[in-house]
């Protein structure tokens, strides 16, 4: 795959092999010289018909679509999101790392798990912006330059009502066809997440020149911010820095 567009070397830029940045800004200097586009493109869709009811305090939501970086910037742009973790779900404690999670045969997913206030954002809103901006739904397996299962397209449903929301509006955009191929996203509950290492954490703000961000993943946000500007926030909540303070 395109060296430019994928994030097989990831781990060597993250811990700072100088071999590997070098490689990195002569990708990035390939990338710049060519026109402007985005991986993928947004997709403006109806809000749920049904969704969440009002409810104080703080609730999680648990997103799977692709690699967590452009996942999780997309989620510390929301208003309403207190913490938005990249991490892994959908197998066991042992097997959550990420070298492993990588041989796509632990069942693990590269997952964010989102910290929000419902009276704020609503379960339903974040699906909203999960189908339209953060990822294509309609990828099986893979997403973008990625692929195998650690990528696939899943809602880890907390509870039974997240579970129906989810459910209800997937066949809601399906029935009205606006995508030109059929969700398939699926569907897990009971399952545990378990946080990535922190040099995953905040990413894409850390990285913004970072070739496999600028392609893939700025073109989410700004496209967060085009389409649901009531929900965004300019001010992305980070992991680290929560950490710290």
């Amino acid at each position: 795959m395109n060296g430019i567009k994928t994030k097989a070397a990831r781990p060597f830029f993250i811990r700072g092999t100088l071999a590997a940045l070098g490689l990195a800004v002569v990708a990035a200097t390939a990338l710049w010289q060519s026109p402007a586009r985005s991986a993928e493109d947004a997709v403006v869709i109806p809000p749920p018909a049904m969704d969440e009811k009002a409810a104080s305090g703080t609730e999680k939501a648990i997103f799977a679509g692709g690699c967590f970086w452009g996942m999780q910037g997309v989620f510390q742009h929301v208003k309403g999101v207190s913490k938005a973790v990249s991490g892994y779900t959908g197998g066991s404690a042992e097997n959550a790392v990420y070298e492993v999670v990588g041989t796509g045969r632990t069942g693990h997913a590269e997952s964010v798990e989102i910290t929000y206030d419902p009276s704020k954002v609503t379960y339903g809103q974040l699906l909203q912006v999960y189908f339209s901006v953060a990822h294509n739904p309609t990828q099986l397996n893979y997403q973008g330059p990625d692929s195998g299962t650690q990528y696939r397209s899943t809602i880890f449903a907390e509870n039974a009502e997240q579970k129906k929301v989810a459910e209800s509006y997937i066949a809601q955009l399906d029935k009205a066809k606006v995508f030109p191929k059929p969700i398939v996203t699926t569907l897990e509950t009971g399952k545990t997440f378990y946080p990535a290492e922190d040099y995953h954490q905040d990413f894409l703000t850390l990285n913004p020149t970072y070739p496999y961000i600028v392609y893939n993943d700025l073109p989410k946000i700004e496209n967060l911010k085009a389409l649901f500007p009531q929900l965004y926030s300019e001010k992305p909540v980070l992991v680290l820095a929560s950490s710290k303070s």
